[in-house]
């Protein structure tokens, strides 16, 4: 039996080498193959598009966000880029503007993840959108009521319907009512802007154009057509479309630029360790218990691109 594992982008020695004692000594994996998240997304795009030969792979996780370009199905290590923005920050961000401005809920994480997921979005016009979020009434298009839940009579945390909604902010109900105005495009827009929280990082546009120019000139084009966005956070409303208008505004004007988000940006990595798995060749890149008890952590160090 084969067993795949992802790790993070240029992970530590130590811990690798840790992995590998884990992995054979302790469960005594009769194989193991470690490898990047972003490989496996490139593998399955390289296997429905035959005609590309480059991609560029955006990871944005739990943790951190990765840029990684890819030629030929091996990552070019030059151009990996991180952006230590994740969805964790942005959760964490959101407690913070909640507990500040109407509820202590820094204890909640799970209840305002669940928040961020519904009722956040990535704005296609930062400025217009907080000139609405000032509006007052009916005018504040921005603004949503969300009803916690309280794990008895509401299982689960949903948005009211906008015509539902009370403006004057009084229900006669016993829901427990959020409102929620600005933070819910200017939590989404830290992944664009980290310096507005004192992160001195660029944004996720600068960094995919600045990770394809670190290429070969020649190849720059291929990558600019072939952006892949994978991972939880490019699940908000409008994330593809941003990315697209703000590289776009960067990238030279001969350039075509074309930015793909695949039907499962969350699984798209492990439909890639799928396919890799039934291919012929996945034996030979693998390594096997006797060739790890006879050569120790060096065969791993040879056979895993990581």
């Amino acid at each position: 039996m084969y067993n795949l594992i992802t790790e993070p982008y240029f992970n530590f020695t130590s811990i690798q080498e840790s992995m590998n004692e884990i992995l054979f000594e302790e469960y005594q994996f009769q194989a193991a193959l470690r490898i990047n998240g972003g490989s496996l997304s490139a593998h399955r795009y390289f296997q429905e598009n035959n005609s590309e030969l480059c991609c560029i792979v955006v990871d944005s996780g739990f943790s951190f966000t990765h840029i990684v370009p890819y030629c030929r199905g091996r990552k070019m290590k030059d151009g990996i880029c991180r952006i230590n923005v994740g969805g964790k920050l942005l959760t964490n961000h959101l407690k913070e503007i909640i507990s500040y401005r109407q509820l202590h809920v820094m204890d909640e994480t799970y209840v305002i993840n669940q928040v961020k997921e519904d009722v956040c979005y990535v704005s296609q016009d930062f400025y217009k959108d907080m000139g609405i979020a000032q509006l007052k009434g009916e005018e504040n298009l921005v603004m949503r009521d969300y009803v916690l839940p309280d794990f008895s009579a509401i299982k689960k945390g949903f948005c009211k319907p906008r015509e539902e909604m009370n403006f004057t902010g009084k229900y006669k109900t016993g829901e427990q009512i959020l409102r929620l105005t600005n933070e819910r495009f200017a939590v989404p827009e830290m992944l664009f802007h980290p310096a507005d929280i004192g992160i001195q990082e660029m944004g996720l546009p600068e960094a995919i154009v600045n990770s394809i120019n670190k290429m070969p000139e020649e190849m720059q084009p291929h990558f600019f057509k072939n952006i892949i966005l994978t991972g939880g956070n490019t699940l908000f409303p409008g994330f593809r479309d941003r990315v697209y208008k703000d590289v776009r505004a960067l990238a030279p004007t001969e350039f075509q630029v074309s930015v793909l988000q695949p039907q499962n940006p969350i699984c798209y990595a492990w439909e890639g360790g799928k396919l890799l798995a039934e291919n012929p060749d996945f034996e030979e890149m693998v390594v096997t218990r006797e060739d790890y008890e006879e050569n120790g952590h060096i065969i791993c160090e040879e056979k895993f691109d990581v």
